[in-house]
This record gives C-alpha cells, sequence and structure tokens, in this order.
C-alpha cells in the first residue's frame, strides 16, 4: 500500500491482537499511509433491514407469527448517514462514522469511503445492482484499486462479487427486499438482481494467490494481503467461469 492510492479494506481488528486505541489507531495509520492523495474503502452493508437476508432468518428462527409481525415493523429503514453496518467489524464502522467520509445509498450493500475519491465512488449506487457495473466496486475497478485484507480470507473479498455480474451474460438472479425511506415515510421495497453467493470464494481466492501477484505481510498478529482489484475480478470471471455452472443453482 503506497502514498496516494485508492484501497478497498476488509479486517478483523479482534485478529490483529492487542491495538491500543483499537480501531481508531488502525483507521489513523492506514490514512497515514495513504496520505491526503489517498482514499479508503470499506463495505458497510446492513442486512439488519431486510428479511431476505441470513442475518433475518437468524434473528426470527423460533418466533412466532405474532412475534416475526412485531419484529418487522420495528426494522428501521436504511439512512445513510445514522445506519449502523452489520456484521462488518469496527474498523468500517470507525470509517463510517468519521466526519468527512461518504456513504453510498444502497440499503443492502453500501459502501464508505474517506478520502478525495470517497464522494465520486459511493455516488449514485443503483439500488437494483448490490455489487455490480452500478455500484462502487465498478468505480473502483476503474479507479485501478487495490484490495487489502487485514486478518480475514477470501471469503471476505468483496471485489470477486464483481465478477458474478460478469463471468455470463445471464448469471442467476434473485429477490431481494429492504426498508426504505425515499422521502415518503418508512416503506419496503423489493428487487431482483444477480443473486451474490461467497460460499466458493475461499476456493476461488486460494487459486487466484498462487496465480495472482499478491503481496503477503504480517500486521501485528493479523496476515496482510495487497493484490490490485482489477486482478482479483478479472481472475474471479475466468474462475467463475470454469467453475460454476447452472446446476451450480
Amino acid at each position: 500500500m503506497t502514498f496516494g492510492q485508492t484501497v478497498l479494506l476488509h479486517s478483523s481488528l479482534s485478529s490483529l491482537g492487542h491495538t491500543e486505541g483499537g480501531a481508531d489507531t488502525v483507521v489513523a495509520a492506514l490514512l497515514g499511509l495513504l496520505g491526503d492523495g489517498g482514499t479508503l474503502v470499506v463495505p458497510s452493508g446492513t442486512s439488519g433491514n431486510s428479511d431476505t437476508s441470513p442475518f433475518y432468518r437468524a434473528a426470527v428462527a423460533g418466533m412466532t407469527p405474532e412475534e416475526v409481525a412485531a419484529f418487522r415493523a420495528r426494522m428501521p429503514a436504511y439512512d445513510p448517514g445514522s445506519t449502523p453496518s452489520v456484521l462488518m467489524g469496527r474498523i468500517p464502522e470507525r470509517v463510517r462514522t468519521l466526519p468527512k467520509a461518504y456513504r453510498s445509498a444502497h440499503p443492502l450493500t453500501s459502501f464508505a469511503a474517506i478520502g478525495p475519491q470517497a464522494d465520486e465512488i459511493t455516488r449514485e449506487h443503483a439500488r437494483d445492482c448490490l455489487l455490480g457495473e452500478l455500484s462502487p466496486l465498478s468505480k473502483l475497478y476503474d479507479a485501478k484499486a487495490h484490495v487489502l485484507l487485514l486478518g480475514v480470507g477470501y471469503d471476505r473479498c468483496t471485489a470477486f462479487h464483481l465478477a458474478e455480474y460478469r463471468y455470463r451474460p445471464d448469471p442467476p438472479q434473485r429477490s431481494y427486499r429492504a426498508v426504505v425511506d425515499d422521502g415518503d415515510g418508512r416503506a419496503w421495497c423489493e428487487f431482483v438482481d444477480v443473486h451474490v453467493d461467497d460460499a466458493d470464494f475461499w476456493r476461488l481466492g486460494a487459486d487466484f494467490e498462487v496465480a495472482g501477484d499478491v503481496r503477503l505481510g504480517w500486521v501485528g498478529a493479523a496476515q496482510a494481503r495487497l493484490f490490485a482489484l482489477t486482478d482479483a475480478v478479472d481472475y474471479a470471471t475466468g474462475w467463475l467461469t470454469t467453475h460454476r455452472t447452472p446446476a451450480t443453482y
């Protein structure tokens, strides 16, 4: 990672071992390395306001129909400025809450960013495009960003999802729902998009690491991997073409 880069970060604070100052220290260090010309991007997804997510299914497991209805009624609408991320970790949440951070508007798969490219990268995230051509991932690809996996594996590599939109002209699709507020109050929205699935990303990542240009190192107790996002997406596009078939879904 060098001065002036745009970096998409996936991280686990606990994997670093004891870190004085916690997420604040890690984010400050990363921003210092990138400098004023660099942009730090993190996933800031909010699966907690969707009833089509694994998070929701786990939350309502064992509830009566009445309890499920009450739970759904309490689910807040997504607000880019205030809705906390879910299951993303403490480092992305720190980036999201920085005073000069920007965040994309997608109610399920938003990204937060800080730096000179943050506004452009997070702007115009189409609702019916979780992680494809009309999402920040496509802009990161065009910007020749790098990916930093800090204490996490390739199963967390969001960049691979962009390849799910590219490896065939008709990738499998499914319906998604989320609670939003488009100016008329809280409401449910539903849309159809690519069926994103990271179940095989660990195998994809292992093959990519053997074939690709991946820089390995250690940050505290955590293993770190740094690589070009374009390399990862291009490799994944070919890999998925070979390893996924219609029978997979």
